[in-house]
């Protein structure tokens, strides 16, 4: 086998009890990016010098016999989200091109301590709006399995290269759906921890009572490994859980038997692919050979998930992106109407000195962030901002929190007789490129059985179940109750025990 065919679970042992050294290690990894990326385009920034250094300062600890930390030798991707101090965190747009953090994220502190070593940063819909990867400002991520269809998003470039072999391991954020859905699209296994489960301290901010990172990988065993790591609480993020982090795999491999799992009968209705359909309920079938049982369960409000996500969302994207102004953050456009990035270190401009907001100062704001946002991005800020105005505020937004409580409670009444809910990730197999993108709200659609994960702020994990007659991978989605992250991960894990459909790899040109 392969190097960069081997789990992150086999690669972490390898590394550690000296078979594999970390420097071989990574350089598979990081000629896999050279000769495939091109096809994909997963990676926006690839840090090999800083790697392979990284690396060889693991082989010598470990020859000196000092001690490694849990991820020794493992290479991750980061989605380009989170901040880095050694590559630019843009976000996938102009607004931030070039942009270096000061500080690197909570989730990126915790790895490099654990000695897993970054290989670069993912493609993503930019500011992680967008369920396609075709909103970055950088080009759209191909899906490997079909190069001219879509891997999903915003996290399409971090399921990209794992499903393409580029790396093991990589690292999401989960606002909508944007961890499950790519995860699903390409063929690997993602999960959307329980909101707090992980800090997002250092996460460029979407809609932060929404956003949460996650891990994907070609497997639960290789999620739970990284979970360990990157979980727990963080004091600078007043939204971190302070409960223990349990030994995620130490608990993979206890039985199913009298595991409830949930099915819900309106995620079979119209819109549903008969392929993606047919692989769902194989899975099920599986469940109940493995010892689960099946019972029916109605989340009634499940239909208002989208109308809801669409408004709280945008207009939490509204406030969060008011600062890219060009004054405080982010791109600013040159008086004569000229093109100048200046995404450079946060507050790198003074503001006007005199005459306050006059027409010239509102002008360069205005055109800054027509220059440095995308179409998707732009939308969404309207929209917010529309909902959040004098007397739509109430008519709206207060309205879409009042639903949310409700869809929050559907899944709190729901889990009282049922353990795990399970169901298809998206309605569809991976659409082509191009293919939605004139029409917002069939591109929002593909959210439709993801979005009430994040509303209700509990955890789910997607991963493949089948593929189509024409080879696109189907996904399968398990949601569980706050903080069922260890239930969710065996239940998939021992899935995966039990089929194959987690091995396949797409055949690429190289």
């Amino acid at each position: 086998m392969t190097i960069v065919a081997r789990s992150a679970v086999e690669l972490v042992a390898a590394v550690r009890t000296g078979e594999l050294s970390a420097t071989a290690c990574v350089e598979a990894f990081l000629g896999r990016i050279a000769a495939v990326d091109g096809h994909v385009n997963a990676f926006l920034a690839v840090s090999r010098e800083r790697a392979l250094e990284q690396a060889a300062a693991i082989d010598g600890r470990r020859a000196a016999g000092r001690p490694l930390g849990s991820l020794a030798g493992l290479p991750v991707a980061v989605k380009d989200a989170l901040c880095t101090t050694d590559m630019p965190t843009t976000c996938a747009s102009k607004m931030l091109a070039g942009y270096r953090p000061p500080y690197d994220a909570e989730v990126v502190g915790r790895l490099r301590r654990a000695d897993a070593v970054i290989v670069g940063k993912t493609n993503m819909d930019e500011f992680a709006m967008g369920g396609s990867n075709e909103n970055s400002a950088f080009g759209p991520v191909r899906n490997p399995w079909d190069l001219s269809r879509t891997p999903g998003g915003s996290s399409g470039g971090s399921a990209a290269c794992v499903a393409a072999d580029m790396a093991p391991v990589a690292i999401g954020s989960d606002t909508g759906g944007s961890i499950r859905q790519p995860a699903g699209l390409c063929g690997i296994t993602g999960l959307k921890p329980t909101y707090g489960r992980i800090s997002r301290r250092g996460l460029v901010a979407f809609a932060s009572s929404l956003d949460q990172i996650g891990p994907m990988a070609r497997s639960a065993a290789d999620c739970a490994l990284v979970l360990e790591t990157i979980a727990g609480h963080d004091p600078g993020d007043a939204t971190s859980l302070g409960d223990a982090v349990p030994g995620y795999t130490t608990l993979l491999d206890e039985p199913l038997a009298g595991l409830r799992i949930g099915r819900v009968k309106t995620h079979f209705g119209p819109g549903l692919d008969p392929a993606v359909a047919e692989g769902v309920e194989q899975a099920f079938a599986t469940f109940e050979a493995a010892g689960a049982t099946i019972h029916e369960v109605e989340l009634p409000h499940a239909d208002y998930g989208i109308p809801t996500y669409y408004l709280i969302a945008p207009c939490e994207a509204s406030s969060n992106l008011a600062r890219y102004d060009g004054a405080h953050y982010g791109h600013r456009a040159k008086p004569d109407g000229g093109h100048r990035a200046a995404a450079g270190n946060g507050r790198q401009h003074e503001p006007a000195a005199a005459g306050g907001f006059d027409s010239p100062l509102v002008e360069m704001y205005c055109r800054s962030r027509a220059e440095g946002f995308g179409p998707e991005v732009k939308r969404r800020i309207m929209l917010g901002t529309y909902a959040l105005s004098a007397g739509y505020y109430d008519a709206f937004y207060a309205k879409a929190l009042r639903v949310r409580r409700l869809i929050q409670q559907d899944y709190l009444t729901a889990f009282q007789s049922v353990d795990l809910i399970a169901g298809p990730v998206s309605p569809t197999p991976a659409f082509k490129l191009g293919e939605k993108t004139g029409d917002p709200l069939a591109m929002y659609l593909v959210d439709m059985y993801t979005v009430g994960t994040n509303l209700a702020g509990i955890g789910g994990i997607s991963f493949p179940c089948g593929f189509t007659p024409t080879g696109l991978p189907i996904g399968l989605q398990l949601q569980g109750p706050a903080l069922s992250e260890p239930l969710l991960l065996r239940a998939a894990h021992r899935y995966q025990q039990l089929t194959e459909w987690h091995i396949r790899r797409p055949a690429l040109p190289a």
